[in-house]
């Protein structure tokens, strides 16, 4: 946190209906230990899966979270909580048990992804920061792993420094990116905080600023001549952009060098192929051809699919910014509360639309997987029940009874894992260069564990989470007890 000033880790970063509600428990003496989820309802993009991202930031802001001097004297100045109460918030701290799905995991909707386990307040207070971490870079990982998968293993670039929403906005969404199967960033500040490699080329302004483009590709050859891509489409593609990249690469290739071209707009299929075949003429087969231009997972699927000749993709504004999809559906709910006696009950919030209700109870997540190690099916439970291997099990779907199913696990993988435990971190604290490699290895393996008709960019097939019967009993009793 000493390295970079995240917005979000101001306490005074939350809706102030927060801090409202929060002086009204203290003040009626409400404060019982709580248990709060974190989920999300509906997968972005209309995919079939999303890519958790930001627990390691959430994490490190938790550990900082406190309010300062001048936070103090801001409430203050609204005139509208009293002083008892902003004493309490001047030593407030933490205090809870977090667990949380692994970062860089793929997840999907209606199971917890974080669960909180605190006073009310406490709980309470930290849900705008829990909730602005995790929906918007798990957004931007989501997007940038559909990009990943699209691209079929050719490296893609994350140039959106400049079209993402402000300036947290980029850093998060460089971070995120990287998890989500990105190879570098333009971004030099996520570079040197994160340790994400650095990429980048140049501007149509760097070609315009010589005499001709010729002079233009000399000069950057002569001064980078170990990561010469050439951007040929400041005047003419085919007619002088490729036809001077080839006379300067000729060069490079005389001196032991490589080079590459890039193309920033046209028609990318036709350009690519007439690119490749001129390269190729003139003998210079291991020369790379790299893209940009608004390009989308759909557009990089579309000219994989038709075997484009293209060896990198560089994305910025749809990926950094969601694209079509302006934000990540994460909730933060209660699922339980302590009674009278101390006693954690579990609690349920109804609707009159039956999606959105919740799945009552202290919960947790199994992954199962057959023998050959692929995901079939996520399940809920109660807090008290351990899923085990090579035993037959019956689970239910969360909304409709009536769809059931039956399995025995070859291998259970338990999803929530203990972060905090009374307020202090009970994960190591890694370097973000480690986190974001671990987190990323994770997305991998993850998605290699899925069939591909999870994966698709169209229709893609709906991944099972289910309930057990325990969870589905307690279900069925409170929704019984609500319609009496």
């Amino acid at each position: 946190m000493d390295k970079f000033e995240h917005f979000n880790a101001n306490a005074l970063f939350t809706d102030f209906y927060e801090l409202t509600m929060a002086q009204g428990y203290y003040k009626e003496n409400i404060n019982h230990k709580v248990v709060f989820d974190m989920f999300f309802r509906k997968s972005p993009f209309n995919g079939g899966f999303a890519i958790f991202a930001g627990a390691h930031t959430l994490l490190d802001i938790i550990s900082e979270f406190k309010f300062k001097s001048e936070d103090i004297d801001f409430l203050r100045s609204q005139m509208i909580f009293d002083d008892d109460f902003l004493d309490y918030l001047r030593d407030f701290k933490f205090g809870g048990d977090i667990y949380m799905v692994d970062e860089g995991s793929v997840v999907f909707p209606d199971e917890p992804l974080l669960r909180i386990h605190a006073n009310l307040i406490e709980a309470q207070i930290i849900e705008g920061i829990v909730l602005n971490t995790l929906n918007f870079q798990s957004l931007i990982a989501t997007k940038t792993a559909r990009i990943w998968l699209a691209a079929k293993g050719a490296p893609i670039m994350e140039f959106g420094l400049r079209r993402a929403q402000g300036f947290d906005g980029a850093m998060s969404a460089s971070r995120a990116a990287y998890i989500g199967g990105s190879a570098g960033t333009s971004n030099t500040l996520a570079s040197k905080i994160y340790g994400i490699p650095t990429m980048g080329t140049m501007a149509h302004s760097w070609v315009m600023s010589f005499s001709s483009e010729l002079e233009a590709f000399r000069a950057y050859a002569k001064i980078y001549p170990q990561n010469s891509v050439f951007l040929i489409d400041t005047y003419d593609t085919l007619r002088s952009g490729i036809k001077n990249a080839i006379i300067v690469g000729g060069e490079l290739v005389k001196k032991g060098y490589n080079f590459g071209v890039r193309l920033d707009s046209g028609d990318i299929s036709y350009l690519a192929k007439e690119v490749r075949r001129e390269l190729d003429k003139a003998g210079f087969f291991g020369a790379k051809i790299s893209v940009s231009n608004e390009l989308t997972e759909e557009i990089i699927s579309t000219l994989v699919a038709s075997n484009v000749p293209i060896d990198s993709w560089g994305v910025g504004t749809h990926m950094v910014t969601g694209g079509s999809e302006s934000s990540f559906a994460g909730v933060y709910k209660l699922c339980a509360k302590s009674d009278e006696t101390n006693c954690i009950k579990p609690t349920m919030k109804f609707s009159d639309n039956p999606f959105k209700m919740t799945n009552p109870g202290v919960k947790n997540a199994y992954r199962l997987y057959d023998e050959n190690d692929m995901a079939i099916a996520d399940i809920l439970t109660l807090d008290s029940e351990i899923i085990e291997t090579n035993i037959q099990y019956r689970f239910y779907h969360p909304m409709m009874d009536y769809r059931q199913f039956s399995c025995k696990p070859a291998k259970v993988e338990p999803l929530l894992k203990q972060c905090f435990s009374n307020g202090k971190r009970v994960t190591p604290r890694l370097s973000d260069k480690c986190v974001l490699i671990q987190s990323r290895t994770t997305m991998q393996t993850g998605l290699a564990s899925l069939d591909e008709s999870y994966k698709r960019l169209l229709n893609p097939h709906i991944y099972k989470v289910s309930l057990s019967q325990n969870l589905r009993n307690l279900k069925a009793k409170f929704i019984e007890e609500n319609i009496r």
